[in-house]
């Protein structure tokens, strides 16, 4: 992303939130400059899953150095970022730490004249805007599965309940579906006697046959 674009009229910048001036460097090759400060995020910055929220504020601690070719910007930015767990689906909240290292360069200086708009940055009015540079490196930073714990153990395939909570005793009898039918035929005939009703009939009826049976061998 570029410090500028298009070809319409182009506001001239302030310094304020993430432009910065840098009139009072100079540009001789050596020359610092410390820069603190906290910015607010004017809009969401990250990824889908997890991103710094807009309205969150950015703290920057940088160092500004003058080079031959333009101004090197190095330092450290952080702040607050919300995600969802890509395992749980649960929210979370945590704190993003990343360093930034970002060449602006002079305007008609060889790096300029040699580069693509797109390839680096540039001063505009000395000016240097570092908001495209946070967004980049929160970009590369960020995971793209993101997870509320290192070690987190995601849901449930058979209830969707989210393991973390249903503790490590938690499993579900997997039945061979072949014997599935078979299962429910016996559990439902366990519950209502069935069973065990047909059973004493049975014997019952066993018992007055064979009775029946030794009578008749007696009469011959």
């Amino acid at each position: 992303m570029s410090a500028h674009s298009g070809s319409g009229p182009r506001r001239r910048q302030t310094d304020a939130d993430f432009v910065l001036d840098t009139r009072s460097l100079g540009r001789a090759p050596g020359s610092m400059r410390q820069v603190h400060r906290v910015v607010t995020a004017p809009e969401k910055i990250g990824l889908d899953l997890i991103a710094i929220p807009a309205g969150a504020e950015i703290d920057l601690d940088l160092t500004l150095q003058a080079v031959s070719e333009g101004v090197l910007v190095t330092g450290a930015v952080s702040a607050p970022i919300e995600g969802e767990c890509s395992r749980c689906l649960e929210p979370f909240t945590d704190r993003l730490d990343m360093s930034i290292t970002e060449l602006f360069a002079y305007p008609d200086s060889a790096t300029e004249q040699t580069t693509e708009e797109d390839e680096i940055h540039r001063l505009v009015d000395d000016m240097i805007d570092i908001e495209p540079v946070v967004v980049d490196a929160a970009g590369l930073e960020l995971p793209l599965q993101p997870l509320c714990e290192p070690d987190c153990a995601g849901l449930c395939s058979e209830c969707g309940v989210r393991m973390a909570i249903a503790g490590p005793d938690h499993t579900h009898e997997i039945l061979d579906p072949r014997w599935a039918g078979l299962a429910n035929f016996a559990s439902e005939t366990a519950g209502t006697g069935v069973s065990d009703a047909r059973s004493d009939v049975d014997r019952s009826s066993l018992a007055d046959r064979n009775g029946s049976a030794g009578s008749k061998t007696e009469e011959k």
